[in-house]
């Protein structure tokens, strides 16, 4: 196949792992006689620097009671920013649009000239990369330019497609990326908009990427569609058994601090604000002999030893991946999320994980009220979070933990029940993280029901929609977008308050490390100590063979809540 394929990542996209479904997409065409290319824009010093500017001045504008968890939440106003400032034509309009973005996430009033010093940084960014990806085009000359986009990287995004065009009118753009399972939902007004507004994006691939790519590549996609998705074709879903390792040749995998894999795709459950299932459909998961062997050749090829595992939940796998780890005596370590359930109540069990190699544990705990679980759908309840969080930690395995703030519905005493359970639990918690709830009209498993009541509203003018190019929708039901923006800030000040991190940069997650050594005796190693090794082909961390089972009073499982998930 006479194609150059390159295939990249965009500012702006938390930095935790190279881009995993890009490795993917190059691993299966590889193999199918493709030549890719990767670029990784993420990681680039000169874009990464302009993004830490905006935010120390975007923060000198807001009071320290309204910043909240800001790097979090900040990406919402860059992100808009940058689409505003890339779309707009009218200085006034597109001023009023950043003082409204900035105050729906901060409640805080810009002035003109602080809307105009924090332009001056999008102007930078957008100068920068028009420099950076036009020698990039000039070098490679691709025929094929594929860009995995998300939210926050969308706005550089279209701009390196419309640019790609004016470089080569004749190039094949082809978009794909996790975009499609939020904001632009294939049903959604935003989707439809989006279509008639890209001419200069060929072909969108929506879902799972790799057949997709490849058949539309080989000319086997009808040819007068723009979107493709699973439909498209005869075998839907992938056989993850048959998937090849991940490729990260061209990717720089020292800058992060972990390399990613994955044991399944889609999720086995059904959470009201969680759209991952509505994206990938049916759930898949690989064995635990073929995820053992992807990491010992993972490990053999980089020389890492800390891995994060990319799945909805590890749930399914974690048992069975343990058990193989322990029989071939690894000692490889791997991070993933895990949902609250009767196993990880079990300090047996959980102790197994540890020695298994289970590093951290991230759990969406969403709410301390049995209210809001029970309208989320967890089919969980707070005495069965408290016992699975203690089970965990005294194994030494990290629990981050995140929280889901003002879900429709949420009263005053629904939120300080979860203020409470976090302050029983502060000394188990190795981190805690907040979201407030994001409402999508299409794409959530809630969509529907949400739609039904007709209670949604637009958060921005219509006549704002062509600077933004995505809209958002916000529900009308309590509690409002003020109040749950105020609760971020007080969940924010209350974990500060009881010292429990959320560690963004090395330095804090450090002093996160250092406080959970302090607090549990099998405390898993710090990540300081994998970084270390990633350096030093002599060093390896075996400590998970030797951990000793700690005994202490039995944790009591209630029956309590749904177990038959």
């Amino acid at each position: 196949m006479n194609e150059t394929v390159l295939l990249g990542l965009m500012p702006y996209w938390n930095p935790l792992i190279p881009p995993m479904g890009i490795a993917c997409l190059k691993s299966y065409l590889e193999a199918s006689g493709v030549h890719v290319k990767v670029i990784d824009l993420n990681i680039e010093p000169q874009f990464q620097e302009i993004q830490d500017r905006y935010f120390k001045s975007l923060m000198e504008y807001i009071p320290p009671e309204k910043q909240g968890n800001s790097l979090n939440i900040g990406m919402d106003v860059i992100s808009g920013h940058l689409m505003a400032h890339q779309n707009h034509s009218d200085k006034n309009t597109y001023n009023q649009l950043i003082k409204q973005i900035v105050y729906n996430t901060f409640f805080t009033q810009l002035t003109d000239g602080q809307v105009q010093y924090l332009s001056e940084f999008m102007e930078t960014f957008y100068t920068q990369l028009n420099e950076y990806l036009s020698a990039i085009l000039e070098k490679e000359k691709p025929s094929v330019l594929g860009l995995s986009v998300y939210n926050t990287t969308l706005p550089a995004s279209l701009f390196a497609f419309k640019l790609a065009k004016q470089f080569n009118p004749t190039i094949r753009t082809v978009m794909g990326g996790g975009i499609f399972s939020g904001d632009m939902d294939i049903h959604s007004p935003n989707y439809k908009n989006f279509l008639g507004r890209t001419p200069y994006i060929d072909k969108i691939i929506v879902g799972e990427g790799e057949q997709l790519l490849l058949k539309y590549l080989r000319n086997e996609l009808p040819p007068e569609q723009r979107v493709y998705t699973l439909e498209n074709l005869e075998n839907p879903v992938m056989d993850l058994s048959n998937a090849l390792l991940p490729d990260f040749t061209g990717l720089h995998i020292p800058y992060y601090t972990m390399v990613p894999s994955y044991t399944s795709r889609s999720c086995p459950f059904n959470c009201s604000f969680c759209s991952e299932k509505v994206l990938w459909g049916k759930y898949r998961k690989k064995n635990a002999p073929q995820i053992a062997d992807e990491l010992e050749e993972l490990h053999r090829l980089h020389h890492a030893q800390l891995f994060l595992m990319t799945d909805s939940l590890l749930n399914p796998v974690v048992d069975e991946l343990s058990n193989e780890m322990i029989k071939r005596n690894l000692s490889l370590y791997w991070d993933g999320y895990l949902r609250v359930d009767e196993k990880a109540c079990n300090p047996d069990i959980t102790f197994q994980w540890r020695r298994g190699g289970f590093y951290r544990a991230r759990l969406g705990l969403e709410s301390g009220s049995p209210n809001v679980l029970e309208a989320m759908g967890k089919k969980i309840t707070p005495a069965q979070i408290k016992n699975a969080v203690s089970s965990l930690a005294h194994a030494g395995i990290k629990t981050t933990s995140y929280w889901v703030i003002g879900h429709p519905g949420e009263t005053e005493e629904d939120f300080q029940q979860t203020l409470d359970l976090i302050e029983e639990m502060k000394d188990d918690l190795y981190e805690a993280d907040c979201n407030p709830f994001h409402y999508h009209l299409t794409g959530q498993v809630g969509s529907d029901q949400w739609a039904d009541e007709k209670r949604s509203r637009l958060l921005y003018p219509e006549e704002m929609n062509e600077m933004l190019m995505l809209q958002t929708w916000v529900l009308d039901v309590p509690p409002s977008r003020e109040e749950i923006y105020s609760r971020v800030n007080r969940f924010v000040k209350h974990c500060e308050k009881l010292g429990i991190p959320n560690p963004y940069t090395l330095q804090t997650i450090y002093q996160a490390d250092e406080r959970w050594k302090s607090l549990h005796v099998n405390a898993a190693p710090s990540l300081v100590e994998f970084l270390n090794v990633k350096n030093n082909a002599a060093a390896f961390i075996d400590e998970n063979l030797k951990i000793k089972k700690i005994v202490a009073g039995t944790v009591e499982i209630k029956d309590e809540g749904d177990w038959a998930f």
